[in-house]
């Protein structure tokens, strides 16, 4: 049941709830651990399912969580969404869900479709059906960008209702979408579906492009480009996406939206990697490569929905963002290497 108490809120122009009591699927992950402490900063309950997914390393996402764990609002569950026997566990009197655990990687969800559409798909249902006996009222789904596929027509607008998948992992995230509508219909659960564009900063997944060329490049080893290095990407740094989640999640006028969250500013490969030298001091030596099964030439979002309906307006530009996310970076690595001396001092090793 949602909580019907409201106070002001100056940033939305309109009312918020009480502290509220949140589930957020992959809580664990680079975009949910930031929501999860952005939540318990403004005094509300989280409670993550993540079944920390052996994808990249466990050490990674148990430190994501680090700053949560001493809060009494936060309650980690490690289970898995795709089985419904444990998803049951989670069942809970919770104000809103925000799924945002799936199969991750538009290539290998090439080489493994089976396990995409396992964890995005039927994960998505066992969350929704979660959320229908359990009479959650508001959900919101991660969708992506990856849905627009080769739209030639830019920017994307959520209104441009022929999307054209081009990876089974963008086919997965249309049909969390529709799932969403179904129950929204049926059953009277608000779903806000949200299209990430290209997130990054502190904490990004080891496999995505900024975190690994930056790792490559201060190890000097090569940096691969596929293609000419003009294909472009809306990155939206990770606060930004965040207060667009939150905004969605406080969203009541309408029962069903799908909403683009990005940056409205693409940039090419060629820029990324330019970017990123010089926030790393450091040049990337470049190795080209043929184009990627499954690479979209481009991304870009129109957002004009999301400023209408959620306020969002991204504030984060590429160059502040990737300074900040080479600052963590460098921590991360001193963090590393202070932890592998101390077990070889221990003889851990």
């Amino acid at each position: 049941m949602i909580n019907t108490l409201r106070r002001p809120a100056t940033e939305l122009g309109g009312f918020v709830p009480l502290p509220m009591h949140y589930l957020v699927s992959g809580g664990a992950g680079f975009i949910g651990s930031h929501l999860c402490e952005a939540l318990l900063a403004r005094g509300h309950r989280v409670t993550v399912a993540d079944n920390f997914d052996p994808y990249y390393p466990r050490c990674y996402k148990e430190r994501n969580l680090a700053d949560c764990y001493p809060n009494p609002n936060f309650r980690l569950i490690e289970t898995d969404i795709c089985d419904p026997r444990s998803v049951e566990i989670l069942a809970a009197p919770y104000d809103c869900i925000v799924h945002l655990a799936a199969k991750a990687g538009v290539r290998p969800s090439i080489s493994d479709p089976y396990v995409f559409q396992s964890a995005n798909v039927l994960g998505t249902q066992n969350l929704l059906d979660l959320a229908r006996h359990s009479g959650v009222a508001q959900f919101v789904f991660a969708s992506s960008s990856s849905v627009y596929g080769v739209n030639p027509t830019t920017p994307w607008k959520e209104q441009d209702n022929v999307l054209l998948p081009i990876s089974p992992y963008a086919s997965t995230k249309v049909s969390g979408e529709l799932l969403g509508h179904v129950y929204s219909h049926l059953y009277g659960i608000r779903f806000i579906a949200l299209r990430f564009f290209s997130v990054y900063g502190p904490r990004q997944r080891p496999d995505l492009a900024i975190r690994k060329f930056a790792q490559l490049i201060l190890e000097g080893d090569c940096v691969p480009v596929f293609g000419d290095g003009s294909s472009s990407r809306d990155y939206t740094y990770v606060a930004d996406i965040v207060g667009g989640i939150r905004a969605a999640a406080d969203y009541r006028a309408s029962l069903y939206e799908v909403i683009n969250l990005g940056n409205t500013h693409p940039i090419s490969l060629l820029e990324m990697i330019a970017t990123l030298e010089r926030a790393l001091r450091t040049k990337a030596v470049l190795e080209y490569h043929p184009v990627q099964p499954g690479d979209a030439p481009r991304t870009y979002a129109d957002i004009s929905k999301a400023k209408a309906l959620l306020k969002y307006t991204p504030k984060i530009r590429f160059d502040e963002g990737m300074e900040r996310f080479v600052e963590w970076l460098r921590q991360e690595h001193w963090n590393e290497d202070r932890i592998g001396v101390l077990r070889a001092a221990a003889g851990t090793d």
